[in-house]
């Protein structure tokens, strides 16, 4: 990794904790208007500056997000198709990298889909994503999304985790599951742990901690932060438990007092 690489990764995973809370708004991109997300722009303004990296496709950045933003950006290069159809693994790479440069990405996002009937399409494009990223300088994180027929246990998300790590991805994006340490034990790349479908605040943070815990660098999470009733107060109480080391209780008396504040 050379040093523009390297202080792109420092800016995404923060070198004074070595964690990072990543801001996933990506979900447009095959889900269309998202519950929370109808006006991206809206949504972002009041947390954006809590997160320690954005995570979201070429379109969100241009027309929804300020220019004089400092916060890294890891931009969404994959897609091609959307929640109306049966297969979402048919994606492809819809951003060139070069634009990412000229958006100032830190980083490129990618899905993999192992096990899928397109998974070897989707590992080659990880492949062009990583070649790209170390030609220009850039950070790349490969996503392990799951398909309905595939179980979301530490066996799988081992095995498309290190998958994405031999091909060069320097982050990995995948899922909470039983054994979670084992994935990570077996992942020579720091991973974050997918937030998922919304699911109580509490909840949510003790995932979060469990994810830490168990050798997680850090959440990418969106609609448990953005379909909150407190966005703010939620985003503020996941960075206490990423970096400061909060225990559920007390991430979640955070959550409630910046919400009760409101």
């Amino acid at each position: 990794m050379d040093w523009g690489q390297s202080n792109r990764l420092s800016n995404i995973i923060k070198p004074e904790t070595g964690k990072t809370v990543m801001l996933a708004v990506d979900h447009g991109y095959f889900l269309g208007p998202t519950s929370g997300l109808e006006e991206p722009k809206k949504t972002l303004e009041p947390i954006l500056k809590y997160a320690d990296t954005l995570m979201l496709t070429r379109g969100v950045l241009r027309n929804c997000v300020d220019t004089s933003i400092d916060v890294p950006i890891v931009l969404r290069v994959s897609g091609g198709t959307s929640v109306l159809q049966d297969d979402l693994s048919k994606e492809g790479i819809t951003v060139a990298t070069k634009d990412a440069v000229k958006l100032n990405a830190s980083g490129i996002a990618l899905s993999i889909f192992v096990g899928s009937d397109n998974e070897r399409e989707t590992l080659l494009n990880m492949a062009k994503i990583i070649d790209d990223a170390e030609e220009y300088g850039l950070v790349s994180l490969a996503v392990t999304a799951v398909g309905k027929d595939m179980v979301r246990d530490s066996r799988y998300l081992g095995l498309a985790s290190r998958i994405a790590a031999e091909l060069g991805s320097h982050i990995v994006k995948t899922y909470y599951c039983d054994d979670f340490e084992k994935v990570v034990r077996a992942c020579p790349v720091p991973i974050v742990i997918a937030g998922g479908k919304k699911i109580p605040e509490k909840d949510a943070l003790v995932l979060a901690r469990n994810a830490i815990d168990r050798g997680a660098v850090g959440v990418d999470m969106g609609r448990n932060i953005f379909q909150s009733d407190s966005p703010v107060g939620m985003i503020q109480a996941v960075r206490e438990v990423v970096h400061n080391n909060a225990t559920p209780d007390v991430a979640y008396d955070l959550y409630n007092t910046i919400k009760n504040e409101k």
